[in-house]
């Protein structure tokens, strides 16, 4: 594959013709295929926007003029795909869980309850510690090709500290989720009701103007459906989108809470029953599938299978966190999609762009067609199906947000 030219975060040029892809992954439904792959293609940009994107030479008329006065970046035969949209990340947080980590691989079960060791780092950090942290784990997403991702509060778990955490993620991404709903902290153990009732009134007044979505966990160990369902309708009225976590550990009402809130996504399905998959079916929901966390956890992994073939809208995403998926790498995600969910490579793909996208209810994001904000990744390699046939290997060259590189 050629080189890949150009500083990363430079201004770069409001037009820029990319050259020499020998596979374009579009994801426009219009071309033949999930993935709308064009081979030996283009792609042209301007003002951080695709303005056409087709087989090298084939620019039409209305775009020759923009092409030709274009900076012209040649990817010498590499295959250029979307950005990664990731729409499940935990990226704000102090300390690690290594120890717990270790626990866990020598026969230790996973359990929600390990939230309250990072909430009690998370507590004890500075907001310049935070941010610092933060800033590396944006630079590790670009440099693996993610472009759009979601933040969850969920560390601090009292009032100002969920306000911070979320001020602090909407500097990187306007994609923030107030999730006060993680697990009940310590000084609460006793009376989780007086905490729902703090998550549902002064904490929700203090975070709702930082956040586009609330969230919950929805699971034993955590929230009840009906304690679930009291937070997220006053996030809902609040104008904040909904997502969930759900069954993860086990199967519950999570999937049908989701769906009966119109939710954007479900996320983990781990353990779904028919009635679930039936419900996501007929819904708009996306199932958010994150394999990360069993790889960590050493649980059953979900079956995709049945998603897919039941209709469902899937999403991979790496829930990059401290104690149970502490990746956040996408081409890793793909890799474990399809090595043991029973996904092609093809659906992975989607899954882990058009997907993310769908489940963050974006359309400008995860496709590479007119219009699009110019979001993708050079690979090193000649096509997707690399992503997958080679795990781990580093096969991101470049990274492009809006036309710029950043990664």
């Amino acid at each position: 594959m050629g080189t890949v030219g150009g500083a990363v975060g430079g201004a770069g040029s409001s037009t820029l013709l990319v050259t020499g892809i020998g596979e374009l992954v579009t994801n426009d439904p219009a071309r033949p295929g999930m993935l709308g792959i064009v081979p030996s293609a283009s792609l042209l940009v301007a003002d951080g926007r695709v303005v056409w994107a087709g087989a090298s030479g084939a620019v039409p008329p209305e775009s020759a003029e923009l092409a030709a006065t274009a900076e012209v970046l040649d990817v010498g035969g590499a295959a250029v795909i979307p950005g990664f949209v990731d729409s499940h990340t935990h990226l704000v947080f102090g300390g690690d869980r290594a120890a717990e980590f270790e626990a866990r691989m020598s026969g230790q079960p996973y359990t929600a309850g390990g939230i309250r060791s990072t909430v009690a780092a998370t507590r004890a950090a500075t907001d310049a510690e935070l941010s610092s942290r933060l800033d590396g784990f944006v630079a590790e997403l670009h440099a693996q090709g993610t472009t759009t991702f979601e933040i969850k509060s969920g560390y601090g778990l009292t009032v100002d500290d969920e306000a911070r955490l979320l001020r602090l993620a909407e500097r990187v991404t306007p994609e923030t989720t107030f999730l006060g709903a993680h697990v009940v902290p310590a000084e609460y153990a006793d009376d989780a009701e007086a905490y729902v009732e703090l998550v549902v009134g002064p904490m929700l007044d203090a975070c709702a103007p930082h956040a586009r979505w609330i969230d919950v966990f929805c699971e034993t160990g955590a929230f009840t459906p009906e304690q679930s369902r009291r937070i997220l309708s006053a996030g809902a009225s609040r104008g904040l989108g909904v997502r969930v976590h759900a069954s993860q550990l086990a199967p519950g009402l999570g999937v049908a809470l989701a769906v009966s809130l119109d939710a954007a996504s479900v996320d983990h399905c781990t353990h779904l029953t028919p009635d679930d998959i039936a419900r996501l079916a007929a819904s708009r929901t996306v199932a958010t599938l994150l394999p990360g966390v069993e790889f960590s956890t050493r649980q059953p992994y979900p079956d995709a299978r049945r998603l897919l073939d039941a209709g469902v809208t899937v999403a991979l995403a790496s829930d990059c966190n401290p104690g149970s998926s502490f990746t956040s790498s996408m081409p890793f995600c793909i890799s474990v999609a399809v090595r043991d969910m029973g996904m092609t490579p093809a659906e992975a793909l989607w899954a882990a762009t058009a997907g993310g996208a769908a489940a963050l209810r974006r359309d400008d994001v995860g496709h590479l067609t007119p219009g699009a904000r110019a979001d993708f990744a050079v690979l090193r390699a000649p096509g997707y199906v690399h992503l997958a046939y080679r795990p781990g290997v580093p096969l991101v060259a470049a990274t492009y947000r809006a036309g710029v590189r950043v990664g």
